[in-house]
Order: structure tokens, then sequence, then C-alpha cells
């Protein structure tokens, strides 16, 4: 989960034990303040174990659930023949590989416990027109065609979205990949300003209260509905204040990740940027925004009366490429905040007190604890740090909490 409530003891240091220690690697880490205590990582390079005969592609989604077990969504799609050889028919490739199905858990060993998604286990309309031998069927399969954006709550249901064409849904699933429900339908986007359909979602997150959805490849917003009957209860754009900044005209593609077309990014903007990226509940009622090709955050808290926005957070403002807020995440005590910084390849460390950036870990790389297209982060109860990464990266990685450098 992205907000967990348990303290760090003596016992959670333990996590890099003597057993791990063969496997931990060293990252590189930055300190730009040495008069506040800093947590310190080693990327285990152990994990995670997958089976012999499966290859990853990229994956765009990470949600830590409330026993520890971590998830991901993967992008089967993004292998070619040649890297799933055994999926050919016959195979064109002796032992490995072939490609998992899009949603994984793992066990803290690194174990797969959990293996499932596809079209076939969400709902699908279809459409005949023309009669007889001139009747052509027509589908709207509601699985995404591109998957972006995990969830699991702690009900133990899985939300995932879509940023591919057309991929204007929400799915809900049983842990075990049951069909549960859905906000939007694929195919169908109503602009910012819409109570009942969304723009390409990036991001969920559910309380079991309300789910929050940054809708943020289309649209540039976030929509709240009711946790019951998914019912609308409100939306926001930059600062609180109404949607705004138009929407995608073209179906997002990867290329448009890295233009410039904006004109750069702007921390100062009052309209949220083309990418509103991720959306994260933390402590004390806030919701952290990732505004990604603003390189901020916006931060916000949840009142009775509606949303009321605390302050901007800016990330390594003069970055250009894919930007840098991705993602959100917190530290098991909520003292620290770690945001995923796509284009530095880097994880900051923040203090979430005053949100003083206290340094960072991390680089751009293939080697471990080194990241490509860093997408998603999240933390389990012992404090360690896990991260995916998108387009060429392909991974998932595992950090390990080694203590506190004071």
């Amino acid at each position: 989960m992205k907000l967990r409530r348990v303290l760090l003891t003596a016992a959670t240091v333990m996590a890099a034990s003597a057993a791990q220690a063969d496997t931990l690697v060293d990252v590189a880490r930055e300190r730009l303040n040495n008069d506040v205590p800093i947590p310190m990582f080693k990327v285990d390079t152990s994990w995670p174990k997958l089976p012999d005969d499966l290859i990853l592609g990229q994956v765009p989604g990470l949600s830590v659930d409330r026993n520890d077990n971590i998830w991901i969504l993967t992008r089967p799609n993004s292998l070619d023949g040649t890297e799933t050889g055994l999926d050919s028919d016959p195979p064109i490739a002796v032992g490995c590989c072939k490609a998992p199905l899009h949603v994984m858990q793992f066990d803290q060993e690194g174990n797969l416990l959990r293996n499932w998604g596809g079209p076939d286990i969400a709902p699908g309309e279809s459409t005949v027109t023309g009669k007889g031998r001139e009747a052509v069927e027509t589908g709207n399969e509601q699985w995404p065609a591109n998957v972006h954006g995990l969830f699991v709550d702690d009900a133990m249901t899985v939300w995932l979205g879509g940023n591919g064409n057309g991929d204007h849904v929400v799915l809900n699933f049983t842990m075990d990949g049951k069909f549960i429900r859905q906000i939007g339908r694929r195919q169908s986007t109503g602009g910012n300003g819409s109570r009942e359909f969304l723009g390409n979602p990036a991001d969920i997150a559910s309380n079991g209260e309300s789910v929050l959805v940054a809708d943020g490849y289309i649209n540039k917003r976030i929509v709240e509905f009711a946790e019951g009957d998914l019912a609308f209860k409100q939306m926001w754009g930059a600062y609180g204040e109404a949607p705004d900044g138009g929407t995608r005209d073209e179906p997002f593609d990867q290329s448009q990740a890295t233009s410039t077309g904006d004109g750069g990014a702007n921390p100062e903007s009052r309209s949220f940027g083309d990418i509103v990226h991720c959306v994260v509940r933390g402590p004390e009622n806030t919701v952290y925004v990732c505004d990604r090709r603003n390189n901020r955050l916006q931060l916000f808290r949840e009142n009775p009366s509606g949303i009321e926005f605390i302050r901007d957070i800016v990330i390594a403002p003069e970055t250009g490429g894919t930007r840098t807020a991705s993602d959100v995440a917190f530290s098991p005590d909520g003292t620290y905040v770690y945001v995923a910084d796509m284009m530095n390849g880097r994880v900051w460390i923040l203090l979430r007190e005053t949100h003083q950036i206290l340094g960072s870990f991390g680089r751009n790389g293939r080697y471990p604890g080194q990241f490509i297209w860093l997408h998603s982060v999240d933390v389990d109860s012992a404090g360690n740090v896990y991260t995916t990464e998108v387009n060429t990266g392909r991974r998932v990685q595992r950090f390990v909490f080694t203590g506190m450098a004071e």
C-alpha cells in the first residue's frame, strides 16, 4: 500500500539479514542535507524469483497489499516474438521464454503467487450491423489495450486502468481475477467535465470510502467516486480549481511522453500538464497528485467540505524529456516521502513535515539499482522500497532498507 501505519523498529532493520547479504548491492545515492537522518538502501539482486520460463515486459503498475505481498502490472504486448519464443505454435525457442499474464502477485521472498489478466476476464460489448451475410460484429472489450496503473485496496481487490487507444476505463477485480465492476467505458470519453466517462486514466487510489482516479492521459483532472455504487462525488484540476487546460486530441503514444509540444515544464502553471500521472493518499488526509509534465507534485487535503489545495512540491524543475514526478510512496511511519523521477532515474527522498528534498538513490542505467523509464514506487511495512520501469526498462526491483544515515 502507499500508506502503511506501522512504526519502524529495530527489528525492521534486520530486513537486511545475513541470509540476504550476498545478494544485496550498493546503489548510487546523493545526500543534500546532513542535518536530518536519511534512510539507506541496497538493491536485492535475487528478487523477484520469476519462474524459469517467464520474461517481464514493461511494468506500468505496482502496489504493496496489506499483507506485504507485492503486485505488479505488466504489458505482455510490449514483448516481441523473439523474446517469447515459447508462445509461438510451434515454439521457436528452447526452455525460455513466454510472457506472463498482466497481473502478478509476489510474496516477500519473490515467489510468484498469482498471475491473471486479459480480455477474457473483463466484460465485453458487441454490436451487430447489417443483415445476413452482410452482418458485421464489432466488439468493445473492456480490458485495456495498454494497461496503466495498479492499486490493491484494504479489501484485497485490485484496480487497474489503461492509456491505450480508447482505454477510458478503470476495472476492479477480486485478488483471483474475478471481475467486480468498472468506472467508465472503453471507446467512450466526455472531456474534463464528464461525470460518467474517463479519458485514459493513469492511476487509482481507494480507501474504502471513495475511489480517486488520476484521469490524466486524455483529460487533466482528478475524479472522485463513492466506494459503494461508484457514484460521482467531485472532480478537480490544478490548485483544486475546476479542471481546465483542454484535453489530448489524439490517442496517446509513448513518443508524446518526451515531446516538447507543450513548451516545456512549467511548475507554476495554473493547469495540470498533459500527463496527470498519479494520485496517492498520504498521512493526515492528504492527497498527492503527480503533475509529471510540469515537474511537480500538488498536495491537497480531503475535508468534509471538499478538497483543499496545500502546496506545490517542485521536483528538479529544469528537467526535460519525460520529466520528473511519476509516483509517490511513504516510509512506514510517514516521516519520509519517496518520489519516482522518470527522466533522472532516481528516487527522491523528502522529509514529509516540510517536503524538503534530503537526497536520492539510483541513477539512469541498466544495472541493478539503476533505472530506465522509472515508473512506479511503493513501500512495505519493513521500509523496503519497490520500483518498476517501462519502455525499455521492463523490470521490478526491490531496495532493502538497511538503516538510517545520521
